[in-house]
C-alpha cells in the first residue's frame, strides 16, 4: 500500500486538505464532488439554511440511498440463490435418474 498524500477537494466553496492513499484519489474526487452536489441541490431547495444543516441533511439523504440499495441488492442476490439452488435440484436429479431408463 502506498503512503496516503494529501488531496485537496471544494465542497460548498470551501476547501478541504485531506489525507488519502494514491490509489484513492479519484474515488474521493468523485465522493466530494457527488457530496458537493448534493448539498448545493439542498441549499438551492431553500428549506434548509446553514452548512452545517445542509452537511446533516446531505448524509442522511445519500446514507438512505445506500441503504435503500443494499436492500434492493441483498434481495436480488437471496433470489439469484434460490433460483441457482432450484437449477442445482435439477441438475442433481437429472444426475440421479434411473439410468436404464436413459438407454431406451
Amino acid at each position: 500500500m502506498n503512503q496516503p498524500t494529501t488531496v485537496t477537494v471544494h465542497i460548498m466553496d470551501k476547501e478541504y486538505c485531506i489525507a488519502c492513499p494514491p490509489e484513492e484519489r479519484t474515488n474521493l474526487e468523485n465522493a466530494a464532488r457527488y457530496l458537493d452536489g448534493r448539498m448545493r441541490e439542498i441549499r438551492s431547495g431553500g428549506k434548509v439554511i446553514g452548512a452545517e444543516r445542509v452537511a446533516v441533511m446531505a448524509a442522511l439523504n445519500i446514507t438512505h440511498e445506500l441503504l435503500d440499495r443494499q436492500q434492493r441488492l441483498a434481495a436480488e442476490a437471496t433470489g439469484h440463490r434460490e433460483q441457482v439452488r432450484r437449477l442445482l435440484e435439477r441438475v442433481d436429479g437429472a444426475l440421479t435418474s434411473d439410468p436404464n431408463s436413459a438407454q431406451d
